[in-house]
């Protein structure tokens, strides 16, 4: 899969937690966000499910206990550890997806990676993110399909991963709300169209001074016609006084 698909369905995985996270009176965390729980439809949409470990949080709270929630060591956030919940699980979650979309790896299963032993994929990019190349990071498949993407390819990798940074970090209160996260993705989304769009335009551009060059020689060669033509007119002509 390309990097501009797995940019917009990242894209709008993060506005379909937003709209959990602020359309109701109670916010739903859905509390299970990782690739098995994100489903395409033929077009590539993205569809949540898995919404059985969500719970909402009661008016006027700021958080839901997590004693009731199903507890997975490698999958729940740091924070479960202290019994409450908030919609910074889900922004957890999704940083998670964000590494995976980036690296091709399984979040528990490093494969490709150099990694310790039990070591998440979580883990190993915090460690490793501040001193590797963003190239030695990202999945080889992005870059054998956009290759030609070049340091505009390159910075946009770059975003994307210093926001799934900003998203896996371990103090919640430290992590953006959904709603910021999928503005700065549609931010990232835009520099890629407009990127694309400038190449077409230079493309064009290329094209027009490449047919303007033909163009003129063309009517270098015609005028160096019509003058030898004129020459050989004005000699055959009769003398006239």
């Amino acid at each position: 899969m390309g990097w501009e698909r797995r940019l917009k369905i990242a894209r709008q995985i993060a506005h379909a937690l937003s709209y959990l996270h602020t359309a109701f009176p109670r916010p739903v965390i859905h509390m299970n966000i990782q690739m098995r729980s994100i489903l395409l439809d033929e077009h590539d949409v993205p569809k949540l499910s898995y919404f059985y470990d969500s719970v909402s949080i009661p008016e006027g709270e700021t958080h839901e206990k997590a004693d009731h929630i199903l507890r997975d060591s490698l999958r729940c956030t740091p924070e479960i550890v202290t019994g409450k919940v908030t919609e910074k699980a889900d922004v957890y979650g999704f940083g998670r997806i964000l590494l995976e979309l980036l690296t091709g790896e399984h979040y528990r299963k490093i494969h490709r990676l150099t990694s310790g032993k039990d070591c998440t994929l979580v883990a190993y990019i915090h460690n490793r993110a501040q001193g590797s190349c963003i190239n030695e990071i990202v999945d080889p498949a992005i870059l054998a399909a956009d290759g030609e993407g070049g340091a505009s390819l390159e910075h946009q990798l770059q975003a994307v991963l210093d926001l799934a940074l900003t998203c896996t970090g371990e103090d919640p209160q430290r992590r953006p709300a959904m709603v910021d996260v999928t503005k700065q993705l549609r931010r990232i989304e835009s520099s890629q169209q407009w990127v694309k769009s400038l190449g077409e335009i230079l493309q064009n551009l290329k094209l027009l001074e490449s047919f303007e060059e033909h163009a003129s020689a063309s009517l270098k060669r015609n005028a160096s016609s019509d003058e030898i033509q004129a020459v050989n007119e004005a000699s055959e002509r009769p003398l006239e006084v």
